[in-house]
């Protein structure tokens, strides 16, 4: 196995990655800017022909990557991917991308216990095992980068969206957490937070106003997966911690941090009056 340098100094240049939920969307923009800036991509996803379609892409770059088929609400197929990662690849996973998600919505008392154990086990926990199955790897390299994909909904509280906005305030503390404690093990963190990308996880996600929120999808969102995936990168070559691409959510993070309070009250007004 080939021994890849500890003096790497930007993570996402020539990487050795995995990219969890790539056959679409963020996760798919994400392996293929790994890929132009010379990465090799494992590009893991539940469903195989979606990964498969990311490598061909990723082949027509000239690059090389990999298809795995992951369940990552699954303990041991996380585990599984990052040891046939680094047989794929024949190097040590040097960045590993936890994207895979799904959407929830719907009002508190009508999201049943199944609607938060489906969302959990996939939100939270898929990045949880994801992280699990790969800072040993990193403290043992001595190096390594993790991107963890959150959302604005970790802080923005969203009324209605009770569900997906817990599992990702948990993306976003376990990234915090994380980003302190592995510093001195030279392995990077960054927490993704976006508002609306244009991607399918309103469509195949449980979520109330699909037709809304469809419509805002691609008309309101202000950027794209692939800018989202750029940005992302370039901070995480930065050492930093949060990567808030839109404007929108910008001005929720300075509003909810600069007045968590006339922010919930505004919160609260804003539903009142839409009802």
């Amino acid at each position: 196995m080939k021994l890849f340098s500890s003096q790497h100094k930007k993570p996402s240049q020539q990487a050795y990655a995995v990219v969890t939920g790539a056959g679409s969307g963020i996760g798919r923009s994400f392996a293929l800017e790994l890929a132009r800036r010379g990465g090799t991509v494992v590009c893991s996803d539940i469903n195989l022909d979606a990964a498969k379609e990311t490598v061909s892409l990723i082949q027509e770059l000239g690059a090389q990557a990999f298809p795995v088929q992951c369940d990552v609400a699954n303990a041991e197929q996380v585990s599984q991917l990052a040891e046939h990662a680094e047989k794929l690849m024949q190097n040590p996973v040097t960045l590993v991308i936890n994207n895979a998600g799904i959407g929830v919505g719907g009002k508190f008392d009508e999201m049943t216990t199944e609607d938060w154990q489906w969302c959990l086990d996939i939100n939270l926990w898929g990045v949880i095992h994801g992280c699990r199955a790969f800072v040993p790897k990193f403290k043992q390299l001595g190096h390594g980068a993790i991107i963890n994909v959150a959302s604005a909904a970790s802080f923005t509280a969203a009324p209605e969206m009770t569900v997906y906005n817990v599992s990702k305030a948990g993306v976003r503390a376990l990234s915090e957490t994380l980003s302190a404690e592995l510093k001195k093990f030279d392995i990077k963190v960054n927490v993704l937070c976006p508002t609306l990308v244009p991607t399918n996880i309103i469509k195949n996600g449980k979520v109330p106003h699909k037709g809304i929120l469809d419509y805002a999808l691609n008309n309101l969102a202000f950027t794209t997966s692939d800018k989202v995936a750029k940005l992302t990168l370039d901070r995480l070559d930065k050492d930093k911690l949060y990567t808030i691409p839109q404007i929108d959510a910008k001005l929720f993070w300075l509003m909810k941090r600069a007045a968590p309070n006339l922010y919930a009250k505004f919160l609260g007004t804003s539903y009142r009056l839409m009802k």
